[in-house]
């Protein structure tokens, strides 16, 4: 009986062109979009520019674009420093099923292999659809076990950096097994660190650079323990793992960058985006002004996960994990948008005050599954006359739950990619050809736009 990663690995390297579907192509075509747009959001955030400055003193061979510095670096090297540039904004993609940001991961993969190997833009897609779907099925099998063992979402994307790698490096089966293996045995990430610190991005880079290293190694013939992912003591059992039989059940049937990615179109931790939704739909439905406010009430999935930050957020790390300043916000200003992880934002005192009226459901209603970050929330608003507003979103606007809308990546890309120092011109034509992606013969003409040194405004000044 083949190991897991044998089974997977023949999927990732077998899977025809023509099993993959369209639509499955076009989520690829809004993951590069967005992973770009967060990107240029996240040049100038310390966590992101210390490892690149890092990584380019280090330098070593010119293999791939360093996006929006004017340099390149070696393969591994560009992926982990690009990777960590969008994680770093908090404004990328996430796995409604875990919050793992596989899109980031196999986006800053595919367009440094695709760079390096000179393949066209269908074959990126490809390889990044698949690099999804183990990266995904591995998470679900690990959801919530390794949470609860402290474990952080690197962890299981890093199977995407290795699948889109091996793809696009023409591993065959066994060779693609065993990069799988490899970065089974190659990879950690404490959740705590990456909730309350800059050790997301960090975490994000390292599964990047780590998946394709293995790719790397498995291509130059290193092999590694095939049977690591279901063996006693080995990765799933490490990890707290369920639901095994699951992982290999019906490949190719759909596929988890359709049915299970969401793009952020705001920022900050994907399991409040929707309650964030909640709160600014009940604010408009009673006109409701903040100095009326007599209590907010949030009832939220991710309450049984206990994660929900705490309020009056200082920076962009508590920010992007503070639920109390996410619905207060999106209360006073109706929305949250981009704006929102500001410092001066974070210190309006209009948005402190509803921070302090804020209360949770102490009975919120049970899961129906094991995934709480896909279930969305309520917000109630009790006015001080009496009146209440009441407002509940299941899942957010760019999730495969509601429909990905090109309508909002383009905004989303419009408002995000300026800040790389892109023209409007540049922004139009980057846009485009990534648009029409599938279409491309070479990645060249996008890279070109990438490539060129810009300079930077401060984020979050």
């Amino acid at each position: 009986m083949p190991a897991l990663s044998e089974t997977l690995a023949r999927f990732a390297a077998e899977t025809s062109a023509e099993a993959i579907s369209v639509l499955a192509m076009e989520r690829a075509k809004m993951s590069l979009a967005s992973t770009l747009a967060s990107s240029a959001m996240g040049q100038d955030i310390p966590s992101a520019r210390i490892v690149r400055d890092l990584e380019l003193e280090d330098g070593g061979a010119a293999q791939a674009t360093v996006w929006f510095q004017g340099a390149r670096l070696p393969l591994s090297r560009a992926v982990r420093v690009n990777a960590m540039a969008s994680d770093a904004a908090a404004s990328d993609d996430s796995d409604m099923r875990s919050i793992a940001h596989i899109g980031t991961i196999v986006s800053s993969t595919a367009l440094a292999l695709g760079e390096y190997t000179g393949r066209s833009g269908a074959e990126l897609l490809r390889a990044m659809v698949l690099g999804y779907e183990v990266a995904g099925r591995i998470d679900e099998a690990l959801t919530p076990g390794r949470m609860q063992r402290g474990f952080h979402g690197s962890v299981s994307t890093v199977f995407g950096a290795a699948v889109t790698a091996g793809r696009l490096l023409d591993l065959d089966a066994k060779r693609m097994a065993h990069a799988i293996s490899l970065a089974a045995t190659s990879i950690g990430g404490m959740a705590i660190a990456a909730d309350t610190s800059c050790a997301r991005e960090y975490h994000a880079g390292n599964a990047a650079m780590i998946g394709v290293q293995a790719s790397l190694a498995a291509m130059r013939g290193y092999e590694g323990e095939l049977a690591v992912l279901e063996s006693p003591r080995g990765f799933l059992s490490a990890m707290n793992g369920q639901a095994f039989d699951d992982i290999a059940r019906d490949l190719g049937k759909d596929w988890d960058i359709v049915t299970d990615m969401a793009i952020k179109l705001m920022p900050g931790a994907h399991p409040f985006h929707a309650t964030a939704e909640a709160a600014a739909d009940a604010a408009m439905a009673g006109d409701v002004s903040p100095s009326d406010i007599e209590r907010v009430t949030i009832s939220s999935a991710v309450q049984w996960t206990n994660f929900r930050g705490e309020p009056h957020p200082r920076n962009l790390v508590d920010a992007a994990h503070s639920l109390f300043y996410f619905v207060a916000a999106s209360i006073v200003e109706r929305k949250f948008d981009w704006d929102a992880m500001t410092v001066t934002k974070m210190r309006d005192p209009v948005i402190a005050a509803v921070q302090d009226r804020i209360v949770f459901d102490p009975d919120p209603p049970p899961l129906p599954d094991r995934f709480p970050h896909r279930h969305g929330g309520s917000v109630a608003i009790l006015l001080k006359d009496g009146r209440e507003f009441v407002s509940t979103c299941r899942a957010p606007r760019g999730s495969g739950a509601r429909g990905i809308d090109w309508k909002d990546i383009d905004a989303k890309y419009r408002r995000l990619a300026p800040m790389s120092g892109m023209s409007p011109a540049q922004v139009d034509a980057s846009l485009g050809l990534l648009r029409n992606f599938d279409e491309l013969q070479d990645v060249g003409e996008l890279m070109d736009i990438l490539a060129r040194p810009r300079g930077q405004a401060p984020y979050g000044a």
